[in-house]
């Protein structure tokens, strides 16, 4: 889904996002690009996003001493002919660490899923999952990850992606949707079963759904949820993929083969980018597919379309929310949000943890409304630096 948007502010976003993880283990985080470097683009915002932040993740993960540097420019030579199309702006990335390195026989299966390097395994870090989505989202820009390592020394990792160059009038910000805040009257009393292996991951579907009157129950696995829905009949079921004991794949199928499995809707939630695997889940019965991690508006369309679940939706924000959000955000009216809830957002933004920050937002608003919408609206324009910046500010402030 390419956007148009600021490149020069979502990298500024990015470093100070890493700021303080880099400063907590004492490590130097240097952001270099080109003054020349494009700054009003078109491309997948989110997916480039989501690559610079895996990969400046691991970095910062596997480096003890030193530090990492990204760097940013225009390409002035079409190196990669083969896979760039010249007629294209190209841009140019690189992540420098001094960190552990990787083994010369261990790149060639460094972008395969659940691949793990050794020094990955010893820091019993990640699923090995984050270099291979990162991959994948490189090609669908229209380039190619590289990489250059030497143990002890560090590692680079470098990548060009195809931009449209845009003018600085064609980017629109971003505003969030309308917040769904009750169910229309007069509809079934809908039967909702969500199953995934994880209990956080259960706890943001059950936190996002419960204030809302729906009926839910829980699974760990494929099987519970088998035996769950032969007795309760849900309406709609969200099942994870990739579960212990019997998977989502062999549960949809178990349940699909029955008559009366036809009458269940079953939406797959995976992690998974690629294509293939929203074959395989719709050719297992599933009636849909969503990527984690999702958001709100999604859950609640997804439903709409297979279930038929009708909304009452917030009123549309005022035309002074600019004015209003301005003197909401401020350390004096933070302040009355406990500490605890701000710190976890504090984290949830430097790591972009998007269904951790929906979470919290809605914990804010059981305590302030106004401030929850106004923070909801500066993390839906990408102001980072302001949330963290006020966050820092206002646990100052109360000590």
């Amino acid at each position: 889904n390419p956007q148009n948007f600021d490149l020069h502010r979502l990298l500024d976003d990015i470093d100070d996002m890493f700021k303080i993880k880099a400063e907590e283990k004492n490590l130097y985080l240097l952001m270099e690009y080109e003054p020349d470097l494009l700054r009003y683009v078109r491309t997948d915002e989110i997916k480039l996003r989501q690559v610079l932040i895996n990969l400046i993740n691991n970095a910062l993960k596997f480096t003890q001493s030193g530090g990492v540097s990204i760097r940013a420019g225009n390409l002035k030579t079409n190196s990669q002919a083969q896979v760039l199309d010249a007629n294209s702006p190209t841009l140019h990335f690189e992540i420098e660490d001094s960190g552990a390195g990787i083994a010369q026989e261990e790149l060639e299966h460094l972008f395969q899923a659940f691949s793990q390097t050794k020094t990955g395994k010893q820091a019993q870090e990640g699923t090995g999952l984050g270099l291979s989505i990162s991959n994948q989202f490189v090609r669908l820009m229209g380039g190619e990850i590289k990489v250059k390592s030497v143990v002890g020394q560090g590692t680079t990792f470098l990548f060009d992606i195809q931009v449209t160059e845009v003018a600085a009038s064609d980017i629109t910000t971003n505003q969030p949707s309308r917040r769904v805040i009750a169910l229309e009257p007069n509809q079934p009393k809908y039967r909702i079963l969500i199953v995934d292996d994880k209990a956080i991951n259960r706890q943001l579907l059950i936190k996002l759904l419960s204030p809302l009157g729906f009926e839910l129950q829980e699974a760990n696995n494929g099987q519970e949820a088998v035996d769950i829905w032969e007795k309760w009949e849900p309406h709609l079921i969200w099942m994870d993929i990739r579960m212990p004991v019997m998977d989502g794949y062999t549960a949809s199928k178990i349940i699909k083969s029955h008559l009366k499995g036809q009458a269940t809707a079953i939406i797959a939630l995976t992690a998974s980018i690629l294509e293939e695997e929203k074959a395989v889940v719709m050719s297992a019965g599933c009636d849909d597919f969503v990527r984690k991690p999702f958001r709100e508006e999604e859950i609640f369309k997804v439903m709409n379309k297979h279930i038929g679940v009708k909304y009452v939706y917030e009123d549309l924000i005022p035309e002074n929310t600019a004015t209003t959000t301005k003197e909401v955000l401020t350390p004096e009216v933070m302040a009355e949000i406990p500490t605890e809830i701000l710190a976890q957002l504090e984290e949830a933004v430097m790591f972009s943890d998007e269904d951790l920050i929906a979470t919290l937002i809605k914990q804010i608003a059981t305590h302030n409304d106004s401030l929850a919408l106004a923070l909801k609206t500066s993390l839906h324009n990408f102001e980072y630096e302001k949330v963290l910046s006020l966050i820092s500010a206002t646990i100052a402030y109360k000590e």
